[in-house]
């Protein structure tokens, strides 16, 4: 906790505060950009919003990447059309893919503090990282998505279970999605979670977080020529 408390808390000047609010909302914008990048295997629908999540964490400090993704939420809860298939209003917030997009700010701040909590121990991990470096930060990456992917699956089950034309059609969905990646299984639940969450993390980790890692010290540096302190 206190070095949760270290990592969260530090001085800024009024200079670095405006910055960092600005990219804040940069990352926003960002990240409802991304939602609107989708690419489909089969029935399996797949965006890129988890790389703006990620990216916000390894660039932000952890109180602005959390304020980063809670100032996307609020967009869409206004109603504006930031969400996947440009969609917006609170529906969105309260719907079968809600849990996921509630834990956007979490995982954000979660991997925000992991990864300086690591760069502690490899003071080049953010802004130069090594191979080494990187496969932690994957494995990093994996940690702070767990509550997005928990919430995730239990609000779409939530909904997925419910005897209703929505519930039936999740369900079905889930079915052929399992079936077609040879996943299929008699268990409703096993089925689901397939369907809600294992058939997304490949992509999510080997492309949207693996980018970001990549791209994530080209602009911490970029930063750093504007005179910010960084990470």
């Amino acid at each position: 906790m206190r070095l949760l408390q270290e990592l969260c808390v530090s001085g800024e000047s009024r200079r670095e505060k405006l910055a960092y609010l600005t990219l804040s909302s940069l990352f926003a914008a960002l990240t409802a950009i991304s939602a609107q990048v989708e690419f489909r295997l089969g029935p399996v629908p797949y965006t890129m919003q988890n790389f703006t999540v990620m990216l916000a964490a390894l660039v932000l400090r952890p109180r602005y990447a959390a304020l980063s993704q809670l100032t996307y939420l609020a967009m869409a809860a206004a109603g504006m059309p930031v969400a996947a298939g440009f969609r917006g209003g609170p529906e969105v917030l309260v719907g079968y893919t809600a849990g996921y997009l509630w834990m956007f700010p979490v995982s954000s701040l979660l991997m925000s503090c992991l990864s300086r909590a690591y760069a502690k121990h490899s003071p080049n991990a953010l802004l130069n990282p090594s191979l080494r470096d990187k496969v932690v930060l994957l494995l990093l990456s994996l940690v702070a998505a767990a509550p997005l992917y928990a919430v995730g699956f239990l609000v779409f089950c939530f909904y997925a279970l419910q005897p209703t034309v929505l519930g039936e059609r999740l369900a079905e969905w889930s079915g052929t999605v399992a079936a077609v990646i040879g996943l299929g299984s008699s268990n409703t639940l096993l089925t689901l979670f397939v369907a809600s969450v294992l058939v997304f993390v490949p992509q999510d980790l080997l492309v949207d977080h693996l980018l970001a890692i990549t791209i994530a010290p080209r602009v911490l540096r970029l930063m750093e020529d504007q005179g910010l302190e960084v990470p």
